[in-house]
């Protein structure tokens, strides 16, 4: 059974930096892809970085050039390093990993999620 477990949210100022961690376990890191969402209230969970399963880094345009995702090497931690946030940054982030090669909107996984605010 797959389990992501993410950490690394908080409070920050406007144009500060804060790194998310995604744990995961139970699963075989070359069979899935990984990636981050967030959601704000009443608004839907929005894709915004993503590994493919061949390295490939994707980024939603919202955090493009801030945002930066990454794995260790064992693929059993998977993080999202956020600079210059703003406070429309501000939603609780989710770490996801999708079966299929490309991150979809529906993965299969998801962690509990970790907030972050900006203000």
């Amino acid at each position: 059974h797959v389990q992501l477990v993410e950490s690394g949210g908080g409070s920050v100022q406007a144009g500060g930096s804060l790194r998310l961690s995604c744990t995961a376990s139970g699963y075989t890191p070359s069979r899935y892809c990984m990636g981050w969402f967030r959601q704000v209230p009443g608004k839907e969970r929005e894709g915004i970085a993503a590994l493919d399963l061949d390295g490939v880094a994707r980024y939603a345009d919202s955090v493009k050039g801030r945002f930066t995702i990454s794995q260790d090497n064992s693929k059993t931690t998977l993080y999202l390093q956020m600079n210059d946030l703003k406070p429309e940054d501000t939603a609780m982030y989710y770490c996801a990993a999708d079966k299929n090669p490309r991150m979809t909107a529906i993965p299969d996984y998801w962690g509990q999620g970790t907030q972050v605010t900006v203000s």
